[in-house]
């Protein structure tokens, strides 16, 4: 990720002497994932960005209180979402739907796909902001594939056995509404980043 390096270097700018966290490489390993966590709320790579350096801020200012928390993995993904979630509430997501669903099609398909594939996809989207907003939140952290449940509850607030069952839902929900809009023109298969995710499911 482009702005990787710019992070690393606000925070090892600080004083680092006797710390028993490294911030610097608490950035190098967790930034992917991070901005993959805002990208997914926000649907726009400058957005993004900017809510992953806040974030890296914030544990700079509050950098006494990394030596006690005991999964900072979670506790990161859990700060950038709640910032994401916050500066989501600024921005129309149609704003954003169809280059988000162009670069998630282009990423996984040959050229000749992308276009219908994108169109796809913003039906997906615009189909997710109807959910209810707890099964939609879950649905968006499942899609990232890389949380497990145990992670995403605790990102979330809620127990395992909720998650599971608000991204059960949500994904039938989806379904049955995509089925119904387009009638019949979809699949009833999600795109697979909504259709997986979640591990440990």
């Amino acid at each position: 990720m482009a702005s990787l390096e710019g992070y690393a270097l606000v925070l090892s700018s600080a004083e680092n002497a006797g710390r028993e966290v490294d911030l610097a490489a608490l950035v190098q390993t967790h930034a992917a994932l991070l901005f993959r966590v805002a990208h997914s709320v926000l649907r726009s790579r400058a957005e993004a960005e900017d809510v992953v350096q806040d974030a890296f801020v914030r544990v700079l200012e509050h950098r006494s209180e990394l030596a006690g928390v005991r999964d900072h993995r979670v506790w990161l993904t859990r700060i950038v979402w709640n910032l994401a979630l916050d500066r989501r509430r600024r921005i129309r997501p149609e704003q954003m739907d169809a280059s988000f669903a162009a670069s998630l099609a282009a990423a996984t398909l040959p050229p000749d796909r992308v276009f219908d594939e994108a169109t796809r996809m913003q039906a997906v989207l615009r189909e997710m902001e109807r959910l209810p907003r707890a099964e939609r939140e879950a649905l968006l952290l499942a899609s990232l594939e890389e949380l497990s449940v145990a992670e995403m509850a605790k990102v979330l607030g809620r127990s395992e056995s909720a998650v599971r069952a608000l991204v059960f839902r949500a994904r039938t929900r989806l379904k049955e509404r995509l089925k119904d809009r387009l009638q019949n023109r979809l699949p009833d298969r999600l795109p697979d980043r909504f259709e997986r995710g979640g591990r440990g499911q």
